[in-house]
This record gives C-alpha cells, structure tokens and sequence, in this order.
C-alpha cells in the first residue's frame, strides 16, 4: 500500500508588529509610574512591582529592523506573520522572532568538472544572484536555505552543461562557449524552479569559468589550431577564386590576349598557386610554349 504524503508549504503574511516607539513610551511610563505605588502601602507595593516586573518583561519584544530586512513571528511553534516595516519594532516578549535578511546575494560556485554534451570533460563555474522572495517558505520549509540554494547551483549547473556542447555543436545549436547568454539565462531559469520550493528567486545567472579539463586541453587547443587554419585556407581560396575569375572577364573583355581552354587551364593554376602559396612568387623563365 503506497504511503502519500501532503506537504503544506508555508507561505508569507504579514505580521502584527506594533511601533516600538510607542510602546517604548509605554513601557517607560510603567516604570515612572511604577516608583510611587512601591512606597503606597501592600497594596500599592504589589501594584508597583507587578507594574515593575511587566516592564522588565516589556523590554524584551523590541527589535530593530534596517532596510531589506525582515522577522518571522512564531507564537509557540506556530507561524504568525513577517513584519518587514523598517525602525523599532515590538511585539509581546512571549513571541518569538527570527530575522533574515531578504538582500540581494551573490554567489560564485566552486568550478565543477563536469562532461558537456558530447562527453567531453570540462570545466564550469557560475555566478548566480538571487534574494529570499519568501520568508515563510526559506525558514520553514528547508533546513538551511542557504547551503539549499548552493546544492542547487551545483545539479542544475551539472544538468545544463550537460544539455550542451563546449563548441561545434549541431548546426543552429548553441554552445558553452560561443552562447554563454543563451546558457546563463537556461540556467537561471532552470534555478530559478529549483529553489522556488525554499521561497528563493534568482535574478541572474551567468558562466564565470569554462575550459576543457587538463587531460584533453592540449588535445583540443590543436584541434581548435587546426580548424583555424582550414577556416583561413578556406577564405583564401574563396578570393583567389573570385581573383582568377576576374582576371580571365577583364582579359576576354579587352581582347588582351585570346587563350583557348589549355592556355585558360594554366593561367588557372599558375594564378591559384600564386595567389594561395605560403611564400611569395618566384620568377619563373619560360623558354618554350605550352605547345613544345
């Protein structure tokens, strides 16, 4: 028989708190107060000191909150409310409070080595923003939101370097490397529903390192070299190309010289040599004709 659990996910009020400026005042005038019944008689005495004691007690609800902060409220276990108004604040001594702070936060992960998707062992590491959106749910509904939040940069970093390739994926298709918006912002938003049950949010998310692992980095530096050099021949030839095929219009337009498809074939190659060798053209003495 399957045991199902329902989990009630807590979720933020506002809170009752109350001026602790006024009741600063309050609590002083119990005490002013208080001085002269202690020297009316028992009765006044008993009046006076339990007046005495109360503001005593009373002192101990004061809080102070500074900007983008806030305090859960608990009244014997049970959640009442977060008071988020800034200043002195008081609430009855016999409420608990816990402050948190609902800042933005900046974390940098540790550089995780991880494979890409193509199995390539890389290594990654992120910068995430993020800030307590829920103060009910962060304290209440996880043990420790903040080491939450840092297991969780850490799977869904691994999950989305997974998702794609370091470089030269598959046609249209981003990759680590060449798309780091396209992938932070992936990566954000996969976060983003991560911690959204710890009452997080995440306002950024972007690569802060990313490099092939030492064991293949030399490898794939010459792969990459190599590539560089085809992608550089490839233009070369691309223009040398275009250059031939100029030469030969502006020749046939002037009547400069008439070739048939032989002497075309030669000036072809002879051009594409020149035009595509390493080092520069050197002189050549012809003492015959294509023709002997």
């Amino acid at each position: 028989m399957s045991d199902h659990r329902v989990i009630n996910h807590s979720t933020e009020r506002a809170a009752g708190g109350l001026n602790g400026f006024a009741a600063l005042w309050i609590i002083i005038a119990m005490g002013v107060v208080s001085g002269p019944l202690l020297f009316m008689g028992p009765g006044g005495a008993i009046g006076g000191a339990a007046l005495l004691v109360l503001a005593a007690l009373g002192l101990g609800g004061f809080y102070m909150l500074q900007p983008n902060e806030a305090v859960a409220i608990t009244l014997f276990g049970a959640y009442k409310g977060t008071d988020r108004r800034t200043g002195l604040r008081w609430v009855p001594f016999w409420y608990g409070r816990r402050k948190i702070s609902v800042r933005v936060r900046n974390v940098t992960s540790e550089t995780l080595k991880v494979n890409d998707k193509r199995g390539n062992p890389i290594e990654i590491a992120a910068n995430v923003v993020w800030r307590v959106a829920d103060t009910a749910q962060a304290l209440f509904d996880v043990d420790d939101y903040q080491t939450f939040i840092n297991i969780q940069i850490e799977t869904g970093l691994r999950e989305i370097a997974s998702q794609y390739a370091y470089d030269h994926g598959d046609e249209h298709e981003p990759t680590l490397r060449a798309d780091a918006e396209v992938v932070g912002a992936k990566l954000r938003e996969d976060l983003g529903g991560r911690v959204a049950i710890a009452g997080l949010a995440v306002d950024e998310a972007h690569l802060m390192h990313l490099a092939y692992a030492p064991e293949i980095a030399g490898a794939m530096l010459k792969r990459q070299q190599a590539e560089a050099v085809l992608a550089a021949r490839r233009k070369i030839v691309l223009g040398a190309v275009g250059m031939v095929e100029n030469a030969l219009q502006q020749l046939n337009e002037r009547g400069v010289v008439q070739l048939d498809e032989e002497r075309k074939a030669a000036m072809v190659s002879n051009l594409l040599v020149v035009l595509c060798a390493d080092r520069e053209a050197q002189p050549v003495l012809n003492t015959g004709t294509l023709y002997g």
